[in-house]
């Protein structure tokens, strides 16, 4: 079989020219995508590297930043406990300086202003000398002396022409209190006051007629007299002369026993009477008196008064003043009369202490003592 030679006949190098550019672009294609991918890869290489880098570093600071953590967390912690002490002694300290109503750390003191003290009425006086009296107890009633009063009468019947006072005045020896017209001589004559005092009593009206009756009674009440009962007890202890402290409601009075009588009616008991002078009137005829007659006396170095001693803590003491403080001082106490207690140990002569309303002060320290317990 034959070939034809049209066939085989090799191509022209026309049609070669022609056919090259699409070649070229086709190599060139494919040059642009091996450079691509080369790209990538070294891309994705570099990528790689830099997440584990950032990973090392990453782990690194994990574990630098635990290290660190818990060295601050230590050290927070340590920091914290150190406050917290300081605290807790500030706060110690904050409580001993502002602990409730000015109190401190010192047990038995209360700290308070002077104008406050003053105004609930606490008042201060000085330790020092005195004299201590021993004495016994003793009732009565005031009473006017017999001299004091005068019953006025009229010297002649007759008719009362004027009378010019009425009872509640006050009348000085010789002032007219009433005049009368004789029966016998129908001449008037005067009646006056024989003593200065007071008309208790009126028995005369204008138009009545005299008799022997009392027409004024006047009593004097400048000085009373206090009849007290010594039972046969105290007898033995009581003279004339003693000296007697009297306490008549609110007053207090001192004066000395003038006479000792007999009770009367067969009464097993002697009346002691001692004089008071009553100038300003604030005693009354009847009123209850109790005495305290004083049978041997002592004088003491230092002495407190009776109403400043206090039990604090199961200790008797009293509240000394140090500027705006008031501290407890246990004392020793050895002879007491009815106002003062001689101080054996504890107190110097001179100190300043409360004599008044010092359970006010008690009061506040038991309290600050009982809010601290809880």
């Amino acid at each position: 079989m034959k070939t034809s030679n049209k066939h085989l006949t090799k191509p022209s190098s026309k049609n070669l020219l022609k056919s090259a550019p699409g070649v070229v672009l086709i190599l060139a294609l494919l040059l642009v995508m091996f450079l691509a991918d080369i790209y990538m890869a070294s891309a994705a290489t570099k990528s790689d590297d830099h997440q584990h880098q950032e990973d090392e570093h990453t782990e690194e600071s994990g574990s630098h930043g635990h290290d660190h953590g818990e060295g601050e967390k230590h050290e927070g912690k340590h920091e914290d406990e150190e406050h917290g002490h300081e605290s807790k002694q500030e706060g110690d300290d904050g409580h001993a300086e502002s602990g409730g109503h000015g109190h401190e750390d010192e047990e038995g003191t209360s700290q308070i202003e002077d104008t406050m003290a003053q105004t609930v009425g606490i008042v201060t006086e000085r330790s020092g000398e005195q004299t201590l009296h021993q004495t016994i107890l003793t009732y009565g009633r005031l009473t006017t002396a017999p001299e004091q009063t005068s019953h006025v009468r009229a010297r002649f019947s007759g008719v009362v022409t004027s009378v010019q006072v009425t009872i509640g005045e006050t009348v000085a020896a010789g002032d007219l209190l009433a005049e009368v017209e004789a029966n016998e001589s129908l001449r008037k004559y005067s009646i006056r006051a024989p003593i200065a005092g007071m008309i208790v009593q009126r028995h005369a009206n204008s138009g009545e007629v005299t008799g022997d009756q009392i027409l004024f009674s006047i009593s004097s009440f400048d000085n009373l007299w206090a009849e007290l009962r010594i039972f046969p007890s105290q007898r033995s202890s009581v003279a004339i002369g003693q000296e007697v402290f009297l306490s008549i409601g609110e007053q207090k009075v001192k004066t000395k026993i003038e006479h000792l009588l007999p009770a009367g009616d067969e009464q097993p008991y002697l009346i002691a009477r001692a004089k008071l002078s009553n100038d300003l009137s604030m005693l009354s005829p009847g009123s209850m008196a109790e005495g305290r007659i004083v049978i041997d006396e002592f004088n003491v170095d230092v002495a407190v008064k009776i109403d400043a001693l206090q039990i604090l803590g199961g200790r008797t003491g009293v509240f000394v003043k140090h500027g705006n403080k008031y501290e407890f001082i246990p004392l020793v106490v050895g002879r007491k009369d009815d106002s003062y207690a001689e101080v054996i140990s504890g107190l110097k002569p001179d100190t300043e202490y409360v004599t008044r309303n010092s359970y006010l002060i008690k009061a506040d320290i038991e309290k600050s003592e009982a809010e601290h317990e809880h």
